[in-house]
C-alpha cells in the first residue's frame, strides 16, 4: 500500500509535457505547474500563436508570464527521489512504428489513445485529461487514434472540411461551398453520413438476410450429406447381406450337387460291383466245367468217355456280358454340362441386372416416373411443395407486384420502382426470394400472351444485352416459354419446341442435386412436358418473364 501511494505521489509531481518528474518547476497563472525548459520550449514553439496558452486547460495569458521556480514544489520533489528511484513508464506506452504518436510528447513519444477532429491532434492518456476536465474541451468529437487527421483540412483554405458536395461527391469546408462549388447540392458532412449509413444499415441487413439463407441452405446440405450417408450405409450393408445370402444359396446348391453325385456314384459302383462278382462267379464256374471236359476230353477208354458225357450239362449262354456297355469319362459329363449351363444362366442375369442396379445407384432418390409414361399423379410432388415469393427488388418496373409479393402482371405504364442493383432494367421479369437447393415443386398460375416459367441463377445479368438477362438464353437460366398455342424450352439460346396438353397451370418439379429439372401441365391429371437432366453448380431461384396487355403469372398456395 506504501508502495502504490509513492507512486501516486510520483504521477502527481510529473510534468504533463515530458512525463518526468518536476526539474526547475514553475507554476503558471492558471495553476498548472512544468518543467521550466519545457513550457519555455513549448511556448517558443507556439509560431502560430502569438499569445502563449497552458498545453493542458488552453487558458491564454497576455503578456507571456514570468516564470519563477516553485520551491515549494522543488523541494517535494527532491524529497520524491530520496524515497526511492523513479518508475519509468511501462515500454507498451511508448509509440511503435505503426502507431499513432501523441502530439503533445516531448522527447520520446507516447502511444496516442485518441484523436480529436476538433484540435486535429492526437493525446496520450496523460495529455488527453483536458479533454475530460474542462468544459469548451468537453464539446470536441474524439475518435479512435488517426495518421491521416489532415486529410480533415481542406488543402485551399486550411479549412476544418465539415461539408459534403453531392455534386462532385466529395467533402469540402465551409468556404468551398461558397467558393467554387457554388451552387452545387451541398450538406453537412455529418448529414451525408447519416444518409449513407441508412444506405449501409440496409445492404447490410439484406447481407445479414443472404447469410442466413445461405446458412440454411448449408445447413439442408450438411442434412442431406447425412442422409446419404446414412442410406449408402444401410444399403451396402442390406447388400451385403443378400450377397451373402445369394453366396450361401449357391454354397448350399454345390453341396447338394456334391452329395447326390457321391450318392450315385456310390450307388453305380455297388451295381458294378454286385455284377463284377457275378461275372467272377459265372467265370469260376466256366473254368470247372472246361477243366471237366478237358479231364473227360483225357480219358482213352470209350465206354468210359460215353457213360461219363451225359452228366455234363449243355453249356447257357450268359446273361450279363451281352448287357454291359462301357462308357469311359461320361459317367457324369451331364451333369457337368447342366451345371455349367445354371451358371450360364446366372451369368447372363447377373450381367443383365448389374446394370440396371448401376443405374439405380446413379439415379438413387430421383424422383421420375415409375415407367416412361408422361402422366403423374400431383401427389407425389405435394410432399416437396415450396411456397415461392418474388423479390421487389427484382421486379421490372413494367411489372405490378402484388398478392404478397406472389403475383406480377403486365402493365403498360411504368411503375415508381426505386432503383436497386437487383432489379432487372430491361426485361420484363423477376426472381423468387428463396434460395432452391434440395428437393422442390410448385406451381404457377398464368394468364393471357407470353409467360416464361424458368429458373435461374442469381448471377444472372440484370441488364445489358438481349442475351445476357432473359430467361432461357443463356447458361445461367432455364426457361419453358409459354404460348397461346405451344410450348418451347430455352436454355443458353438453345429452344426445343415441346408438345403436351395446353393449361393454364404448369407445374416445376426441381431436385438440385440429381440435377433434374421438369415441366408439366397441370388440370385433372399431370402430363410431363420437357425434363432437363444437367449438374447445377449453385443455388437455383424461380423466376418469370412475361409480355402482353393483362398478362400475368401467380405462384399458386399449395395445400
Amino acid at each position: 500500500m506504501a508502495q502504490k501511494g509513492v507512486q501516486l505521489d510520483k504521477e502527481t509531481f510529473s510534468c504533463s509535457i515530458c512525463l518526468d518528474l518536476l526539474k526547475h518547476p514553475v507554476t503558471i497563472p492558471c495553476g498548472h505547474s512544468y518543467c521550466m525548459n519545457c513550457i519555455k520550449t513549448y511556448w517558443d514553439g507556439e509560431k502560430e500563436k502569438t499569445i502563449p496558452s497552458c498545453p493542458q486547460c488552453r487558458q491564454m495569458f497576455k503578456p507571456r508570464p514570468v516564470l519563477v521556480k516553485n520551491t515549494m514544489l522543488a523541494a517535494l520533489v527532491e524529497q520524491m527521489k530520496k524515497t526511492g528511484p523513479q518508475a519509468a513508464p511501462p515500454d507498451h506506452c511508448y509509440a511503435g512504428p505503426e502507431d499513432v504518436v501523441c502530439d503533445f510528447c516531448s522527447g520520446r513519444k507516447r502511444k496516442a489513445i485518441k484523436s480529436c477532429l476538433v484540435c486535429l491532434a492526437s493525446y496520450c492518456e496523460k495529455h488527453l485529461q483536458p479533454h475530460h476536465d474542462v468544459a469548451p474541451l468537453k464539446k470536441h468529437k474524439l475518435v479512435d487514434p488517426s495518421k491521416n487527421l489532415q486529410d480533415n483540412i481542406c488543402p485551399r483554405h486550411d479549412e476544418v472540411m465539415k461539408m459534403f458536395c453531392r455534386t462532385d461527391q466529395k467533402c469540402i469546408c465551409y468556404l468551398c461551398s461558397v467558393d467554387e462549388h457554388k451552387g452545387h447540392d451541398t450538406v453537412s458532412a455529418a448529414a451525408e453520413r447519416t444518409e449513407r449509413q441508412r444506405e449501409m444499415e440496409e445492404s447490410r441487413q439484406q447481407i445479414q438476410q443472404e447469410i442466413q439463407d445461405r446458412k440454411k441452405d448449408v445447413k439442408l446440405l450438411q442434412q442431406e450429406v447425412e442422409a446419404i450417408n446414412k442410406s449408402a450405409d444401410k444399403t451396402v450393408e442390406n447388400s451385403e447381406e443378400i450377397f451373402t445370402e445369394l453366396i450361401s444359396v449357391l454354397q448350399k446348391r454345390s453341396s447338394d450337387v456334391k452329395q447326390q453325385i457321391r450318392s450315385q456314384q456310390e450307388t453305380e459302383v455297388r451295381r458294378v460291383r454286385e455284377l463284377e462278382e457275378k461275372l467272377q462267379q459265372e467265370i469260376t464256374d466256366l473254368k470247372r466245367r472246361d477243366a471237366k471236359m478237358k479231364q473227360l476230353t483225357d480219358t482213352e477208354d470209350h465206354n468210359q468217355f460215353l457213360h461219363n458225357y451225359p452228366s455234363l450239362s449243355p453249356l447257357s449262354a450268359s446273361t450279363h456280358s451281352s448287357s454291359i456297355s462301357i462308357r469311359p469319362l461320361r459317367y457324369f459329363q451331364d451333369v457337368t454340362a447342366a451345371v455349367s449351363e445354371v451358371r450360364g444362366r446366372l451369368q447372363d442375369i447377373l450381367r443383365d441386372t448389374w446394370t440396371n442396379i448401376s443405374l439405380t445407384i446413379t439415379e438413387v432418390d430421383v424422383l421420375l416416373s415409375d415407367s416412361q409414361s408422361d402422366t403423374k399423379s400431383r401427389a407425389g410432388f405435394l410432399k416437396y411443395s415450396c411456397e415461392i415469393t418474388l423479390d421487389p427488388n427484382t421486379v421490372n418496373t413494367q411489372l405490378l407486384l402484388s398478392e404478397e409479393n406472389t403475383k406480377v402482371t403486365f402493365m403498360e405504364k411504368h411503375q415508381s420502382y426505386s432503383y436497386h442493383p437487383d432489379r432487372f432494367s430491361e426485361r420484363p421479369q423477376a426472381l423468387g426470394r428463396e434460395s432452391l437447393t434440395g428437393r422442390h415443386y410448385w406451381e404457377v398460375e398464368k394468364k393471357d400472351e407470353i409467360v416464361f416459367i424458368a429458373v435461374s441463377y442469381k448471377n444472372i445479368s440484370r441488364s445489358g444485352g438481349w442475351k445476357e438477362s432473359r430467361f432461357g438464353l443463356n447458361e445461367k437460366s432455364w426457361s419453358l416459354h409459354c404460348y397461346s398455342d405451344r410450348y418451347e424450352f430455352g436454355h443458353n439460346s438453345i429452344r426445343t419446341s415441346v408438345s403436351g396438353p395446353l393449361s393454364s397451370r404448369i407445374g416445376v418439379y426441381l431436385d438440385h442435386r440429381a440435377g433434374v429439372l421438369s415441366f408439366y401441365s397441370v388440370s385433372e391429371t399431370m402430363t410431363l412436358l420437357h425434363r432437363v437432366q444437367t449438374t447445377f453448380t449453385q443455388p437455383l431461384y424461380a423466376g418469370v418473364w412475361i409480355y402482353g396487355p393483362g398478362a400475368s403469372a401467380e405462384f399458386c398456395k399449395l395445400k
